[in-house]
């Protein structure tokens, strides 16, 4: 096996630990810290996250020799900010535990993973697109509310993407990193305290599994992880040439969710555009060593987990527009694509208008979400409105 290993595979497993972890963690702090998560809560939970998706793409990728890399739910994170409180992160765990067991089952059970593979890709893009709607606003209201820290942050966030799509995000970090060590008001000594404390505690959370938890988060979240998340990640293996058995990744993923649930993570996924860096030419020419890409990516993602103290405690010093601001630009590529897919089909516009208008709104109904609401009226308009062309013929 260490045969297969190249400096082409570490170098790109190296990179895509990067690109992962610093496209989408502000995302994550902002999701948990919408429910409720204290700041060392949100930090237990971002490393959780990081330490779990490392070690199931490890162990994926050894057990199949395949490139599966695997990634925390972005649009899960994203959902939690829209979604907000439900009454105490211990709620909130509850729903993640919840969703993790979904994930897990889907892999094991064919007629759940079927049954999540069967709905309406117009609705579940456009629920997704609704979520993503208002973090990706928060760049632009940045650069009204704060134009000398957030013109730097879109500057280079355009400047990046015109080098490389892949070096958007981090330029942007860069830019983020840059204004608030030079351009915000801080207590003295405060940069020097964060290397001390690095390492974040893990702090476990006694899960509370309520209904508005499960209708507001769980189902959503497990909606969201699949449809934007695993069913994407097995289209690149397979489009890569790799063979395809998805359950057991699945499955992986879902008893890794399981296990960082109660330390605050909300869930971890086969990733998608990281897992077509791992799987394509510049991991290795030939096919079949391309996997150590992934374990080196793994190792990475655990790496920078347990110092994702220092990163929480950084975050933590910068305004909460300029962290918004960030999370926005890693999303606004996920929102434009997902917009699309919605409102692609002339015949479903009308149902996916009514899913993405419910979901971006911000309503909540019984303490249940817009995001579920808006996949139920959705669905209901697509049913009435297909059943009336069926009588109609």
């Amino acid at each position: 096996m260490l045969r297969d290993l190249s400096a082409s595979a570490v170098f790109t497993g190296l990179l895509v630990a990067f690109v992962g972890f610093a496209s989408s963690f502000a995302v994550v702090l902002q999701g948990l810290t919408a429910v409720g998560a204290s700041a060392a809560q949100a930090a237990s939970g971002l490393m959780a996250l990081s330490v779990a998706m490392g070690v199931a793409g490890i162990v994926l990728s050894l057990r199949a020799r395949l490139p599966l890399s695997v990634a925390w739910s972005t649009p899960g994170a994203a959902l939690l900010v829209t979604t907000g409180d439900v009454g105490g992160f211990d709620r909130a765990v509850g729903a993640f535990l919840l969703c993790g067991g979904l994930l897990f089952i889907a892999g094991l059970w064919r007629p759940l993973g079927r049954a999540a593979a069967a709905i309406p890709a117009p609705l579940a893009n456009a629920m997704l697109a609704g979520i993503l709607l208002g973090l990706c606003l928060a760049p632009f209201r940045a650069v009204v509310d704060m134009p000398a820290l957030g013109v730097p942050i879109l500057g280079a966030w355009v400047l990046g993407g015109m080098v490389h799509r892949l070096w958007a995000v981090p330029a942007a970090l860069a830019a983020f990193v840059a204004v608030v060590a030079t351009g915000v008001e801080m207590e003295p000594g405060a940069l020097a305290a964060l290397g001390e404390n690095a390492v974040p505690t893990a702090m476990p959370t006694w899960p509370d599994i309520t209904l508005a938890g499960t209708l507001s988060i769980a189902v959503p979240l497990f909606i969201v992880t699949m449809a934007s998340q695993n069913i994407p990640g097995v289209a690149v293996m397979q489009s890569n040439g790799y063979p395809v058995t998805p359950g057991p990744w699945f499955g992986v993923t879902g008893f890794f969710s399981v296990l960082c649930a109660p330390f605050g993570g909300h869930a971890v996924n086969l990733a998608a555009i990281t897992a077509a860096m791992c799987a394509g030419e510049d991991a290795h020419p030939d096919p079949a060593k391309r996997y150590w890409a992934a374990i080196v990516a793994g190792a990475g993602y655990v790496a920078l987990g347990l110092a994702s103290g220092a990163v929480t405690g950084f975050v933590a010093l910068a305004p909460a527009v300029l962290v918004q601001a960030v999370a926005g630009l890693a999303l606004i590529p996920a929102f434009a694509g997902a917009a699309v897919a919605a409102f692609d089909k002339p015949e479903s516009r009308d149902a996916a208008a009514v899913t993405f208008l419910a979901a971006a709104s911000g309503l909540s109904l019984f303490g249940i979400s817009g995001a579920f609401w808006g996949l139920l009226a959705g669905g209901a308009v697509m049913g009435l409105r297909s059943g009336f062309r069926r009588g109609s013929g």
